[in-house]
Order: structure tokens, then sequence, then C-alpha cells
């Protein structure tokens, strides 16, 4: 498993660049070719390329995962792949990239893989546009999803059993550029104006218990001497609940200029639904079931406010749990980790839950 994971981090794949992703999901499909004999189905969406792999005419249990990394092309050789006193180092080993290793050994120990099904995306960690919607249909079918997601950040094997909606924003802001010694007065400066917005979008969670605004980027201006004529202001929303996702999309919709001559435009909106715990009772309560009858340690879960893929498949009504996937922490950090001498424990609990799964505990209501 430590030899997988060191040939899937040793391959960049930033989502932002579909050949590396491509790469690296290349690597992907030699290696479960290698354990499980099988090859993928491979689901291009534009420039973007999912793989998906079914074991059996139907889907009745979905892991889930990704092969994308925050870390840009060049992140590997500042942070090569690394395992000292069971502490593996490298960029993507936590978030994901040991949560598929894992993915792929659970099947492999399985003697029935009838129903299983493996989808990889490769643009999740940008909010999953291309792929949110194969989600969705492979989903749909299923009587239950595993994510692989990295276990609770800081070293636990806590499953996550809740996430909060992600929403992403853009506000476009223009304005008129004039000569900043000259007649600064004659323009109307895009970058005040995004300046305002980033204040009073910051005030929008107003203190709501779960609910966070955070704007994020502002990009503006072309030259110290001009006045800038344009700006761009991301915003990331989070919430735990509809409808606050829906007050904040209407708050900044409904938002006006504060400097005379600009104007703004909002692009954006809500990305992924909340996950509740509602959504995890079940499955929880059968990894419980599954730790205890492995010997492992008595298994916690926890609401956490990142986004993942899980919470695309929560609305149908399909139980989904994450959380499945590496023991460790630092995600989207430059100290990232994951603990290797968690990772066949970590496979034994999904490979016995996904048994149990086969022999429909799930739908007798464990």
């Amino acid at each position: 498993m430590i030899d997988d994971l060191r040939r899937l981090v040793e391959i960049e794949s930033p989502s932002a660049d579909p050949a590396a992703c491509r790469a690296a999901g290349d690597e992907l499909i030699t290696i479960v070719d290698e354990r499980l004999g099988v090859r993928p189905e491979q689901l291009a969406v534009g420039d973007r390329r999912h793989l998906l792999w079914r074991f059996g005419d139907t889907v009745e249990v979905l892991l889930v995962g990704h092969i994308d990394t925050v870390f840009p092309l060049g992140t590997l050789a500042e942070r090569p792949f690394s395992v000292e006193d069971g502490i593996a180092t490298g960029p993507g080993v936590y978030d994901m990239k040991s949560g598929l290793v894992q993915a792929v050994h659970a099947v492999a120990s399985l003697d029935d893989r009838r129903g299983i099904a493996l989808l990889v995306n490769d643009d999740e960690e940008i909010g999953s546009p291309s792929s949110q919607h194969l989600i969705a249909e492979v989903a749909g079918g299923a009587t239950a999803a595993l994510v692989f997601e990295g276990a609770s950040d800081g070293g636990a094997a806590t499953l996550k059993t809740a996430r909060r909606g992600v929403s992403l924003y853009e506000l476009i802001v223009n304005g008129r550029s004039a000569h900043a010694g000259i007649n600064p007065e004659d323009g109307a400066n895009a970058l005040v104006e995004a300046a305002h917005l980033a204040l009073r979008i910051a005030e929008l969670d107003a203190g709501v218990a779960g609910t966070t605004v955070t704007p994020t980027v502002v990009q503006a201006g072309t030259a110290t001497n001009v006045v800038p004529d344009h700006a761009v202001l991301r915003v990331d929303a989070r919430a735990t609940e509809v409808a606050e996702q829906d007050r904040i999309d209407a708050a900044l919709r409904a938002i006006r200029p504060t400097v005379p001559g600009t104007t703004i435009e909002v692009l954006g909106g809500p990305n992924r639904p909340p996950m509740t715990t509602t959504d995890s009772a079940v499955l929880m309560t059968l990894a419980r079931r599954c730790a205890a009858e492995l010997g492992h340690p008595p298994l916690g879960g926890v609401a956490v406010g990142g986004g993942s893929d899980a919470s695309f498949i929560a609305p149908l009504g399909v139980p989904v749990i994450d959380g499945l996937g590496g023991v460790g922490g630092g995600g989207h950090q430059p100290d990232e980790w994951c603990d290797t001498t968690r990772m066949a424990e970590r496979t034994e609990l999904a490979a016995r839950m996904i048994t149990r799964l086969q022999a429909g505990e799930h739908q007798a209501g464990l």
C-alpha cells in the first residue's frame, strides 16, 4: 500500500492542470489493473477525464474519491514523498491519495465484488464542475456511498458525518480609469469599491452558527499611477443549512456599489449543498459496529466545514459517509501528512462495511 501511495504522490496532479491529472489517473488505472485486473470507463467532460470501475451490472455500493490536489506543479521537488517512523509526507498524501489506495485495496481484499463501483474524478478541489452530475447519476441507483476523503484532520480515525454547504462567488467590479496624479477625481476606482465590498461581505455571516462568508482573493489595477477600472473579488461562503446558503446568495445579488461610477456583477452561487448527520446516520452505526467487530478503537463522527463530493450524494436520499480515507492531517498545507501504520486498519474497516452492505444490512435498517 505504501508503494502504491508513493506511485500516486510522485505524479503531481493539481486541479488546474488537466494533463497532469490525466497522468496521475493513468497511474491509478495501472495500479487498479494490477490489484484487481479491471479497466475503467474513461468519462471525458470537456478537457477533464473521470474514471469509473464497475464490478457487476448494478451499482449497490459506490466508493468515491478524487485524483486532483491543491498543490501546483513543482511542489514535489520541494517536498518529495517520504516515510519516516510511519509518517508519510508529500503533496496529496492525506488529501486524498492515501484514500484512493485504501479504497482499491479494500475492494481487492474481497472475494465477492459484485455491486461495487469506484468513481474517481479529477476536479473535486475546484468544486467538481464537470463531474458533479456524473457523481449524482452513478450514486442515484446505489444503496450506499462511501467517500474516501481523509479522516478527521489531526490524526484521529474519526469519520466525517456532516459537511457544510459551499457557495463560491466572483464579483466583477467595473469602474473608470484616470491618471492617479493628474485627474484621479475623473476616475471610478474599482479597487476601492472591491475593498468596500470585502468589508460588507465579511459581515454577512452575522454571527450565525455554522455560517462563514470569507472574501478570499482580490485582483485589480494595472499600474501604480492609474486609477483601476476593473477588479475581481472572490468569496467563499459556507453554511450548515440550505436556507442560509439562499440568504447569503440573495444578499450578494442585492448588493449595490458604494463608489459612484462603478458597477457590480455577481457570478457563481451555491456549489455543494450541506451534508447532515441524518444523511450519514445509518452508515455511522454500521461503521461503529464493524470497528467493534474488528477490535478497532471506538469510532467517532464529526461535522466539518470543508466540502466534498459527499454533498452531491446526500440530497439524493442515498446514505453516505465520508472520511474513510487516510488518518493524518495538514490538508491543503505544506505540512500535510498521513499515518501509514493506520492504512491497513482503515482498509479493513472499509472492506467490512462493504461486505455488510452487500449483505443488505443497510436495507434491513441495521
